[in-house]
């Protein structure tokens, strides 16, 4: 899907297509979320969307995407996936084996924090939900770790274009190398403040 595609969608159907293209970006990783999160918050301040409204429906479409993953991950084991990926299918998505067992070895190695961080990670960002449903994480904490690891990603994103204005196309070149290290730490910064929050009220 193309640049002008993705944006003439946007500009057309506002929410709906925020949605519907941040969902499609979780099941097919090369539409770039960036490039529609971007655009979206530069549109906060030429159009009719607020920055609240679109935050909120691109962490929803986020989550329908996710789920739809975390579903077929229930059905299908990594070696079914390598196989689908390894043909026409894999060629559609712009996807090798690899990049499965890439996310397969990635949730084993750090589990829950795999889908909280693995939000801000290309590739890994979409395919995450996969093994998780593989290993039946627990679909309410898989919800909440999700619902959370979007909403910060969104909003940064929307946010930066917002507040880039019509500079937000040159943006584009940075975010790849520097936003997913911002988000990251912005994650980790909140996690620690939530444990410190709980300790601090059961000790109470």
């Amino acid at each position: 899907m193309s640049e002008t595609t993705i944006t003439g969608l946007i500009n057309q159907y506002g929410y709906l297509a925020i949605a519907f293209l941040i969902a499609v970006e979780n099941l097919f990783p090369p539409i770039p979320s960036e490039l529609v999160l971007v655009f979206t918050g530069y549109l906060t301040l030429t159009s009719h969307l607020t920055i609240p409204g679109a935050i909120l429906a691109a962490t929803v479409g986020a989550y329908v995407g996710a789920l739809m993953l975390y579903g077929i991950g229930r059905l299908l084991s990594v070696p079914q996936l390598e196989k689908m990926v390894a043909g026409r299918l894999g060629r559609l998505l712009r996807l090798k084996p690899a990049d499965i067992d890439k996310a397969a070895r990635y949730f084993e190695r750090h589990g829950g924090w795999a889908i909280l961080i693995g939000r801000c990670i290309p590739v890994v960002r979409s395919l995450v939900s996969l093994p998780a449903g593989m290993t039946a994480y627990p679909l309410v904490r898989f919800s909440g770790l999700t619902l959370f690891g979007t909403l910060v990603w969104n909003t940064v994103l929307i946010l930066t274009g917002h507040y880039a204005g019509h500079a937000w196309t040159r943006l584009l070149v940075m975010i790849d190398q520097w936003l997913a290290v911002l988000v990251v730490i912005l994650i980790v910064a909140a996690g620690c403040y939530g444990y410190y929050w709980f300790s601090k009220s059961k000790q109470n």
